[in-house]
């Protein structure tokens, strides 16, 4: 439920101890005290990017694709054309907005996928989506300043803002109580992953998405919204675009409405790319530029020209028919398992796209923080839902990825988080 009261609708990000990072200094080395914003941070990610690395255990935690799908040999082929083409430039420090060939070619790209009119004025390029996460924050976020956001929501937003100490309202998609105008007046932007939510999985309706741009239109917001799995989809096409319904309302220059739109190669092509980009009114990108010289100076060039090369090959067209197929088998094979094994206890939706099954708890008793440590004895790790909190206020859902991992050991996985189940009602009955 939604508080009324601002006081509570804004609180504070507080993350429970259970994945809190171990900050305590030795106090005989009378060494200053970490900065106070990392005792409400969490470790979660090292926990299951470290977990995916161990050959007995089985993930169903990261958002990660899957490593032997990588389309390895056309990088190789794309790395020495790049090399060839671009020289030791490809070597050298570079724009801070990013390789202007690349610049070039995402706003071409973006303007046929959305529908809009974009230039390289357009287009700053980040180090991930993760990257322009960061800068935004900075760009937007001053202490104490209140963001709407999806609840739940993606814990490296969460993550990327937390030392801003920003305050939260939820984002009501359906605004069943004509609040959401009211609560967009009282932010600095809205963040949205309208294609198949993170952690969710959740595919938001076009009418919903017209009806929040209405809504920020009137408070005068900005929208930011972040589209990493838009290509992931197994029953159907996603909706359109948030970027694309703004541009639909627009004259024929170039963009300059209140939509940032995050893009990256991180899930159609490969995440060791580290290539993502903002696309933005001009005076954003000029703002985030601004904001990323003082995070890296300058992106890998190096990686902007494979992923220039990349798009020039039209790689991911074709390398995204292969992992839909595959992550679709994934997918259905994970789910069938669960209604076997796991829907005695947990109730969930079978997401029609991205990366992700958002399980929720039938049976009171469970709270996954808990849950977690006994799966971790069966040597399988999954997410707990009071990551994706800014206040961990949700302790009764879980995450599972079914991208990684094949077939058989999604299957296992799932038997493995059953037995975890049934040792951790055992010892709470």
């Amino acid at each position: 439920m939604i508080s009324s009261s601002r006081a509570m609708r804004c609180a504070v990000s507080v993350d429970p101890g259970e994945f809190m990072p171990q900050l305590d200094i030795d106090p005989s080395s009378n060494r200053p005290a970490y900065a106070r914003w990392l005792r409400h941070s969490n470790d979660i990610t090292q926990q299951f990017l470290a977990i995916g690395g161990m050959a007995d255990f089985i993930s169903l935690g990261g958002g990660l694709p899957a490593a032997e799908l990588y389309p390895l040999k056309a990088i190789q082929s794309a790395t020495e054309r790049a090399l060839s083409h671009w020289g030791t430039q490809a070597l050298e420090y570079g724009p801070v907005e990013g390789l202007p060939a690349l610049r070039d070619a995402i706003a071409q790209r973006m303007s046929k996928r959305l529908k809009g009119r974009f230039t390289s004025d357009n287009v700053i390029i980040t180090s991930g989506a993760m990257q322009s996460l960061e800068i935004i924050g900075k760009v937007l976020i001053d202490r104490g300043d209140c963001v709407v956001t999806q609840h739940p929501t993606y814990v490296g937003a969460l993550d990327a803002w937390r030392a801003r100490e920003p305050t939260y309202v939820p984002l009501d998609w359906r605004d069943r109580q004509g609040t959401l105008c009211s609560d967009l007046r009282q932010s600095k932007f809205v963040y949205a992953v309208p294609n198949y939510s993170n952690p969710t999985g959740v595919l938001v309706p076009t009418s919903e998405r017209v009806h929040l741009l209405a809504c920020a239109a009137r408070a005068g917001v900005w929208v930011l919204e972040d589209d990493p799995y838009c290509a992931l989809h197994y029953d159907g096409p996603a909706e359109p675009a948030l970027m694309t319904l703004d541009c639909a309302g627009l004259g024929g220059g170039a963009y300059a409405g209140p939509v940032i739109y995050l893009g990256t190669l991180s899930k159609s092509i490969a995440p060791g790319l580290r290539v993502g980009w903002a696309l933005a009114d001009a005076s954003m990108i000029r703002m985030l530029t601004l904001a990323k010289m003082a995070s890296d100076l300058s992106g890998s060039m190096f990686s902007q020209a494979v992923a220039w090369q990349l798009l020039q090959d039209d790689i991911e067209s074709s390398h995204c028919v292969r992992i839909v197929s595959a992550y679709r088998e994934r997918r259905d094979a994970l789910c069938a398992q669960a209604r076997a094994e796991l829907s005695e206890w947990f109730e969930w939706e079978v997401p029609p796209g991205g990366m992700f099954v958002w399980m929720r708890a039938r049976d009171p008793r469970i709270d996954t923080d808990v849950l977690y440590r006994f799966a971790k004895e069966e040597k399988v790790a999954f997410v707990p839902s009071s990551v994706f909190y800014h206040a961990g206020q949700l302790n009764n859902a879980m995450r599972l990825n079914f991208t990684r991992g094949a077939p058989a050991q999604l299957r296992e996985g799932v038997s493995r988080l059953a037995r975890a189940v049934r040792r951790y009602l055992n010892n709470h009955a």
